[in-house]
């Protein structure tokens, strides 16, 4: 993959945004099935389908500290999105090449880490 000169406020905004998408979706493994309180229910198994029967739990809900932190968490993702997105860099790279620099820029911190576990 080549390699480019990034500026190091895109980079860390870059690694910002991988760290929050992390923390968003760890978040997410946590959280009940429905954001409202909800019972449970089963859904029978449908006729001429090789679809099983399929049923979820009563959801207690996401608690208020929940709530708030998917609010935040989904803040900072969308801030950082348009930082990354709308970086002054972009208007230094001629068009046919900005997807393969933004693909780049997202895989970057793996080369740091890989070239600081090589040094």
């Amino acid at each position: 993959m080549a390699t480019y000169d990034f500026p190091q406020d895109l980079r860390d905004a870059q690694l910002r945004l991988h760290q929050t998408w992390a923390q968003y979706e760890q978040l997410g493994k946590t959280l009940p099935w429905s954001v409202e309180s909800s019972e449970g229910w089963t859904a029978p198994k449908v006729l001429y389908s090789d679809a099983q029967a399929r049923s979820l739990p009563p959801s207690p809900g996401y608690t208020d500290e929940q709530k708030a932190e998917v609010a935040r968490l989904r803040a900072e993702l969308l801030e950082l999105s348009v930082a990354v997105s709308t970086h002054p860099y972009w208007d230094t790279v001629p068009v046919a090449d900005r997807v393969d620099q933004r693909m780049a820029l997202k895989h970057v911190h793996e080369q740091d880490a890989g070239g600081a576990e090589a040094a």
